[in-house]
């Protein structure tokens, strides 16, 4: 069992090397290309995901009870696929029931498990694309990258650090204390990873699979099992996911079982069961800081890493490129159709305006800056289309809705032309004043945005700051040509526990985040109480437990 771990050694190695170093690296390519994954694999992988359509999703001695399935693509056609699903009693008793021999066995074995998994999860990238898009809405690129090889980045980072945390104390060690003129006392000592148990990785609608893996990862190679909880209208993702953790694990000598699947229907959720059920050891829970709250307070003596959501700000004091600035925003806002955590929400621009290349612009010269580029960006119906992909949940269709009565509408949101059967949105954009903090002081999911018109670069950066501080926050940008005022706002944004971009104006956005580079979430604000992915979101996920004796004479 420990040839995968060799076999794939060189891709850990790397890996290692990536997040110490935090440059560029990623080993699976993010170009959807015949040349890299076979050229027949984009007809493959559709012709894989077609198949799965109007079935039943078939786990091999997964527990079952009975078949749930209600997923509806946001571009319109039903799934029709069902899956297993069992009592959360049926399921726990089938984790611990596979815990056993998992737990036991080397971390070089199970980290070589784990890349085995994410390398043939890679493989599979255009079946997994296709899943992403028609539980997501994400646009096929989009899906590909984030549902397939930047999610997989995010999956072998975790294993990276969990190996590095779980070999930093070797496994047995000779212990000599010298006793002056007597003889030293020389012991035995050896020392062994003990897993926390089961753990549970709840998954969310919008990215099931970018966002599940770290944890998941995580925690399967610390040794723990995992029982995976998707988002009821993103259920294929992770049981495509599931199934091949299954497989690799039962030809490797393992139980199926360390990885099960939790699905169930909505309005019948199982979650809060599970996270309450008093044999989980760990939680990993996506989602809306509601839930997370619930989660945090019920969860019990289990450890608790969460992702949640927050009001991501940029700050406007001047720029040498006003075209370049307007056309970066642009993009971050109609991306997904703001349907990321990290996507900005409000843009904090002085009253008086703006010093520019392009010489001074007023504070609706700015708005009307960002508005012209989205025009621009979206003009092309089949670019538009690439770009904002479709809605997620028809509930932010509702809220896109009820936020135009909340400020001045500098651009209105409309549906993507030719995505007829979809639902569509792209960006609506309000201007309001800094004292409207019941507008904009919320986070509104989806593509709503507010230029928020403050006093001063000082001014936005503070009321920035404390909306982190808050209501949380993943992402902020700014905007500055003065150097002072740069470092002053990394220094006020690092108290508030927020990640800063400063001046992007090409092809990098505020709302991408590298593997083995960028941390994602901070931990340090309402936005999550964990940070993807660093030491910390895996080294409490086990123990390491001693035994010793005196050494043969």
């Amino acid at each position: 069992m420990s040839g995968l771990f060799e076999r794939h050694r060189p891709t850990l190695d790397a890996a290692l090397q990536a997040v110490a170093k935090r440059d560029f690296w990623s080993p699976y390519p993010e170009v959807p290309s015949g040349k890299i994954y076979g050229e027949t694999a984009k007809e493959d992988g559709l012709a894989a995901y077609r198949a799965r359509l109007g079935q039943p999703f078939v786990l091999a001695d997964h527990p079952a009870e009975g078949a749930v399935g209600a997923e509806v693509s946001p571009y319109g056609p039903a799934l029709g696929i069902t899956y297993p699903t069992a009592s959360v009693e049926t399921l726990i008793a089938a984790s611990r029931a596979a815990a056993r021999s998992w737990a036991s066995a080397a971390p070089e074995v199970r980290v070589g498990v784990c890349l085995e998994i994410l390398a043939r999860l890679n493989a599979r990238s255009f079946e997994m694309a296709n899943a992403v898009v028609h539980t997501t809405g994400q646009a096929f690129a989009m899906a590909f990258q984030a549902g397939g090889p930047h999610a997989q980045d995010r999956g072998l980072e975790a294993v990276a650090f969990a190996y590095a945390e779980m070999t930093r104390t070797p496994a047995q060690a000779t212990w000599t204390k010298p006793q002056g003129k007597g003889e030293p006392i020389i012991m035995e000592k050896h020392w062994r990873i003990v897993p926390r148990g089961v753990s549970i990785a709840i998954g969310c609608n919008t990215f099931p699979t970018w966002n599940s893996y770290p944890g998941l990862f995580a925690s399967l190679a610390t040794g723990n099992t995992v029982i995976v909880k998707p988002h009821p209208a993103a259920i294929l993702p992770l049981a495509i996911t599931v199934e091949i953790i299954r497989q690799v694990s039962v030809e490797e000598g393992f139980a199926a079982d360390i990885v099960l699947l939790a699905a169930d229907a909505p309005g019948s959720e199982i979650t809060k069961d599970l996270v309450q059920h008093p044999a989980v050891a760990i939680v990993d829970y996506t989602g809306s800081n509601a839930f997370g709250t619930w989660v945090r307070e019920n969860a019990g003596a289990a450890g608790v890493y969460t992702e949640e959501a927050g009001v991501n700000s940029i700050i406007i004091g001047a720029t040498d490129n006003f075209a370049g600035m307007c056309s970066n925003i642009a993009f971050s806002l109609s991306l997904y159709s703001g349907q990321m955590c990290t996507a900005p929400q409000d843009i904090f621009v002085p009253r008086g305006g703006i010093e520019t290349n392009e010489g001074h612009k007023t504070f609706d010269d700015v708005a009307a800056g960002i508005a012209a580029a989205v025009d621009d960006l979206l003009a092309d119906p089949v670019r538009a289309a690439g770009v904002c992909g479709a809605i997620a949940n028809p509930a932010t269709l509702a809220r896109i809705a009820t936020a135009r009565s909340l400020g001045r509408i500098v651009r209105d949101s409309a549906p993507v032309e030719g995505l007829d059967d979809a639902r569509t949105a792209t960006p609506l954009i309000l201007a309001v004043d800094a004292a409207d903090t019941n507008a904009y002081a919320e986070e509104r999911f989806g593509p709503i945005a507010f230029v928020v018109a403050v006093d001063d670069i000082e001014d936005g950066v503070n009321r920035a700051a404390e909306l982190a501080e808050r209501k949380g926050s993943i992402t902020a940008a700014l905007y500055a040509t003065d150097e002072a005022q740069v470092l002053t706002a990394a220094d006020r944004f690092a108290a508030a526990g927020v990640n800063l971009s400063v001046n992007l104006a090409g092809g990098i956005y505020v709302n991408q985040s590298a593997a083995f580079s960028d941390f994602h979430v901070t931990g340090a604000n309402p936005a999550g109480n964990a940070s993807l992915t660093d030491a910390a979101f895996v080294a409490n996920r086990f123990r390491v437990v001693m035994w010793r004796r005196p050494a043969a004479a």
